[in-house]
């Protein structure tokens, strides 16, 4: 890429990006989500918005009657937009709200948003759990049937799909996704068989 843009200059968009020999569509696939093009025609391209989702901001800007370039500038605007109206079997809730605030703050250094994260001191091992306990944790996993979630002692926690919302959850990547920091009460521990039963459900105790 860099021995392709000394030759032949700056690349215009992300679409470019794909006559680089060597670039397979897998690399592209992975990459272009961080590969910003300033002052591109598509200001998507100077965005963190994955190019395989495009066509869902310009449904959004349809939808609401008025330019992308309009959708990114007027909060008021993007306030009218049903995130849930979008949500398909490729793209859930999770990447769309991701989606909105990229559009509200385009191109913004993702390292503005770090939050310090901490598991609960006290608890390291699996030995250390109650039932009832509430605890810090980080999805490390989204399955067909939950999701499994770190809290510290070494040995993920499943969260299974009845237990991820209060409400009726038919697809855990609709409401989870890897690396979402969460709040997870500690169900049930099988020590014999190592395994951490967790909901994330508000109505636990």
């Amino acid at each position: 890429m860099i021995e392709q843009r000394n030759q032949q200059g700056p690349f215009l968009s992300r679409e470019q990006f794909h006559k680089v020999p060597g670039l397979g569509t897998k690399a592209f696939e992975q990459a272009a989500g961080f590969l910003r093009i300033r002052d591109a025609e598509n200001l998507l391209d100077a965005s963190a918005v994955h190019p395989e989702s495009y066509g869902v901001v310009e449904a959004m800007a349809r939808d609401a009657g008025c330019s992308m370039k309009d959708l990114m500038k007027n909060e008021n605007l993007r306030r009218q937009i049903k995130l849930e109206k979008y949500v398909n079997d490729r793209i859930g809730l999770p990447t769309l709200e991701d989606i909105y605030a990229e559009l509200a703050k385009p191109g913004r250094d993702p390292r503005e948003q770090f939050e310090i994260f901490s598991f609960k001191e006290g608890v390291s091992k699996p030995q250390d759990l109650k039932p009832g306990m509430k605890l810090p944790g980080i999805v490390t996993n989204v399955t067909a049937f939950g999701a499994f979630v770190d809290i510290g002692v070494h040995l993920d926690g499943l969260v299974h799909i009845s237990e991820l919302s209060d409400k009726y959850v038919k697809n855990p990547h609709d409401v989870v996704k890897v690396q979402q920091k969460v709040t997870a009460t500690v169900l049930e521990v099988d020590l014999e068989r190592n395994r951490i039963a967790l909901s994330l459900r508000s109505n636990r105790k």
